[in-house]
């Protein structure tokens, strides 16, 4: 779970960089559903991260919304699966 975590929010650090950098040079761009399927996989908080030292989608309330979610839903399994293993 820890190799996927880290995986998966690597991933959604990169892509977001990417996609940033495709963004000045006006180019094809990531699509905002893959954007926001990986941040919903595991990869919230890479792309939060991102968002803030890129300042990349950070004018879009409706991308706020998907990843605070996501960040919440995130939190919420892994204090779940923690809690189980500490029982």
């Amino acid at each position: 779970m820890i190799k996927y975590l880290l995986f998966i929010n690597a991933l959604g650090f990169i892509i977001c960089l990417f996609d940033k950098i495709l963004a000045i040079r006006h180019e094809f761009r990531v699509s905002e559903k893959t954007l926001i399927l990986i941040s919903f996989l595991g990869g919230c908080f890479g792309f939060y991260l991102s968002m803030i030292i890129f300042h990349h989608k950070t004018n879009k309330k409706k991308f706020y919304k998907y990843i605070y979610l996501s960040i919440i839903l995130w939190i919420i399994a892994l204090g779940g699966i923690c809690y189980e293993f500490t029982r």
